[in-house]
């Protein structure tokens, strides 16, 4: 088996990407899925999250806004919140790679470089497209201020030093650009 990690800043198109690769019969573990039913209710974040973090949970789930506000207000709150999360994420990926047996999966982690992940996949592809492509999107989306915006940006990773990393990258400009990526790669890692 071999195993593709996916990552891309916010607004290059990983989403999209990785449907693609799904639509192919690859099958796809999507690392903020996985955090959403950690949090939800019943997820096995959610009591962890809520000694941590009084006041960030209600009616059995997390309140991802209440706690953003915790760890956006408290430097050392992001490193207790991840020290919390990633060991059930990575929990969760195990699962999903313990239970395929297709000749190619996707792990689609926006932060694949950023925690390591990287050295743990056989390949990686990094979706791509320029700057002002990028801020369309993600300003289209009406979740975040221009603001906000550049500070996510700032803490990850640059888009140059993740294509100088990559095995592959996937132009996602155009939609057509990036099917006919995404099926050279199927083509590839099969």
């Amino acid at each position: 088996m071999t195993v593709l990690g996916l990552t891309g800043g916010i607004g290059m198109g990983k989403t999209a990407t990785a449907a693609l690769f799904r639509a192919r019969g690859v099958p796809v573990w999507d690392a903020d899925r996985a955090v959403h039913r950690l949090y939800g209710v019943g997820g096995a974040a959610v009591g962890p999250v809520g000694a941590a973090f009084p006041g960030t949970v209600r009616g059995g789930a997390v309140d991802r806004d209440a706690l953003r506000a915790v760890v956006a207000a408290d430097g050392a709150a992001r490193r207790r919140l991840e020290g919390i999360v990633h060991p059930l994420v990575a929990e969760d990926r195990a699962r999903f790679l313990e239970t395929t047996d297709a000749p190619l999966v996707v792990l689609d982690v926006p932060l694949l470089f950023e925690t390591g992940l990287d050295r743990a996949v056989d390949r990686v592809a990094v979706v791509s497209v320029d700057e002002a492509t990028q801020r369309a999107r993600v300003m289209r989306r009406g979740t975040m201020s221009e603001a906000e915006f550049e500070a996510l940006r700032a803490a990850q990773v640059s888009d140059g030093d993740r294509r100088a990393r990559a095995d592959y990258v996937i132009e996602t400009a155009t939609p057509e650009g990036a099917a006919a990526a995404v099926d050279r790669i199927v083509e590839a890692e099969r």
